[in-house]
């Protein structure tokens, strides 16, 4: 099985929902972790986007990447380009990936609003997180 690591700022919207992703689209091909480089808790939005489309992260944690350094990984994907540019140094052979994806912590407007925004980064990321898997 391969293991892929979700990287991102602070660990709790869109490497949580990929995570959520990849592991719901795996099918025992790869087993997904994520982390930040910084730590911000899990986003209960992120909770309840991706509990809409029937997937359960509310027991995920919200993980520093150094947590991981002894981890090999297969695969390596940043969700944001803040990570991808200050990610410390991880020492991995891991085939890296980038795709960037607003982040919806930042939306701002009534709750409505922010969950919509919320609903369209889930939707990004469910649509790259399957093509990822299926392309393995």
């Amino acid at each position: 099985m391969k293991k892929v690591l979700v990287l991102c700022t602070g660990n709790s919207c869109r490497s949580q929902i990929m995570q959520g992703y990849l592991n719901h689209f795996s099918n025992n091909k790869i087993e997904a972790y994520s982390a930040g480089i910084e730590t911000h808790g899990v986003n209960p939005k992120a909770i309840k986007v991706l509990a809409e489309d029937g997937i359960d992260i509310s027991h995920h944690t919200s993980n520093h990447v150094d947590e991981y350094r002894d981890v090999n990984f297969d695969y390596l994907i940043t969700v944001c380009d803040h990570a991808k540019e200050n990610c410390p140094w991880f020492p991995s052979d891991a085939e890296r990936f980038h795709q960037s994806f607003d982040d919806p912590a930042k939306a701002i407007g009534t709750d409505e609003e922010i969950l919509n925004d919320f609903r369209g980064v889930r939707d990004e990321i469910k649509k790259y997180a399957s093509t990822f898997v299926n392309n393995l």
